[in-house]
């Protein structure tokens, strides 16, 4: 990544996921560069690098030791590591719960593809913050998803306030 807007531009004039997972790929294989283009981690927190429509691009800090719990986002989504660890859970729906399916730990350099239908949770197994790029094919924002709590696995309506809640609450810790 030599350039946050180029970078920006390339991703939104990508013509499908896999391309813009090429354009990820490549910035996050210097993760330097990276650290360099938008900063050094300070403090947990989601960051908009872009919003639009078809495509939301987040520069996403985990906090130490820092859990989301499961949820999905009704859209496809990209996460590359550039500082830092990331563990995720896969999850499946099963008897009105959830159970888990799959795990998966992302390391500097890693990039994942979500599906639109993956269900997953987060945790940043490290003592410091995890830095990531995440790329979502739609408005993170504002699209209608479900989350799962974490400890009766029972389904419910997303909320954005109550994960922006969780990364603040990180950073107090």
């Amino acid at each position: 990544m030599k350039d946050l807007e180029r970078f920006i531009d390339e991703c939104r004039r990508a013509a499908s996921q896999p391309a813009v997972r090429e354009i990820l790929e490549q910035a996050v294989s210097e993760p330097g560069r990276v650290l360099q283009v938008i900063g050094e981690p300070e403090r947990a927190g989601v960051y908009k690098l872009h919003v639009g429509e078809d495509l939301t691009i987040l520069n996403v800090i985990w906090g130490p030791r820092m859990t989301i719990m499961p949820h999905n986002h009704e859209m496809w989504a990209l996460i590359g590591i550039y500082t830092g660890r990331e563990d995720n859970i896969f999850w499946k729906r099963s008897e009105g719960r959830i159970k888990a399916a799959g795990a998966k730990a992302l390391s500097v350099k890693d990039v994942a593809t979500l599906g639109q239908d993956i269900i997953h949770s987060v945790t940043n197994p490290i003592n410091r913050l995890t830095g990531a790029i995440h790329i979502y094919g739609g408005q993170f924002f504002s699209q209608p998803r479900r989350e799962w709590d974490p400890e009766t696995l029972e389904e419910g309506p997303y909320s954005v306030e109550k994960a922006m809640r969780l990364f603040e609450e990180s950073n107090r810790n």
